[in-house]
């Protein structure tokens, strides 16, 4: 039995990333014999606005560089919207970049953001059209959009429930997304992200909007796991986390 360290780079104000990716991988560990622990480094950001994630953003290596002083053996980058903020394609420079940060200091570890493993995520499934349900106000929904779909996605339809403040973001139920999920317009839609945010809780709701409406449904959260899993050579598979670790990708 193998023990991995997961390392992730989390925004100051996220409460959210290190429940969720670890209550994946601690349900994955019921049923697979690798173990996990996790060990994190923050950058500071309480408002989710552009100016507040670039200068978050500017904080990441540092984060890299004391996540590789323990020898982690990923690293995951916990903040969609600080990423695609900087622009179209972000991702491959921030993990190429943040990966360099690690080799520099002789502790080499693959990098995974979240908005990274989104498109991943979206492309392993096959996914053409989705519909996605973001916390952030309209205009870096819109960012968030046009990003994706320069990655080769088509956004049909999108739900901004427009909350400013991280803190109130991470607070929020779980359970909620359920209900809100009945607002998107699905036609012609062949996948739902059901949170393209790592900081707004929805594991307790992916399974059950997936068994209602028939469809692949994905969060950030989810696709990060996804993508850790992949890096470190291991089966991507995890109880109730949606299509996307359900073994068949």
């Amino acid at each position: 039995m193998k023990n991995y360290r997961i390392g992730q780079i989390v925004p100051s104000s996220n409460t959210t990333m290190e429940t969720e990716i670890p209550a994946i991988l601690r349900a994955r560990e019921a049923i697979a014999a690798e173990r996990f622990t996790f060990h994190s480094s923050r950058m500071r950001m309480k408002r989710v606005t552009k100016e507040e994630l670039a200068a978050m953003d500017a904080d990441s290596d540092r984060c890299a560089l004391e996540l590789s002083d323990a020898r982690v053996d990923v690293l995951g980058y916990a903040c969609l919207v600080a990423i695609m903020s900087m622009g179209r394609g972000y991702h491959r420079v921030s993990e190429e970049r943040l990966h360099g940060r690690t080799v520099e200091n002789n502790a080499a570890a693959p990098v995974v953001t979240s908005a990274g493993a989104l498109v991943h995520g979206l492309g392993k499934i096959g996914a053409k059209k989705i519909a996605i349900i973001t916390p952030y106000m309209k205009p870096l929904t819109e960012l968030v959009i046009d990003y994706i779909e320069h990655e080769g996605f088509e956004v049909l339809d999108s739900i901004s429930l427009e909350i400013a403040d991280n803190l109130q973001v991470g607070a929020r139920d779980p359970n909620a997304l359920i209900e809100i999920s009945r607002r998107l317009h699905l036609a012609n839609c062949d996948a739902v992200v059901l949170s393209a945010c790592v900081q707004m809780p929805s594991l307790a709701s992916i399974q059950p909007v997936q068994d209602r409406i028939g469809l692949p449904v994905l969060s950030a959260a989810a696709c990060t796991t996804y993508q850790m899993l992949e890096k470190l050579g291991l089966k991507t598979i995890a109880p109730q986390a949606g299509a996307l670790l359900s073994g068949d990708y």
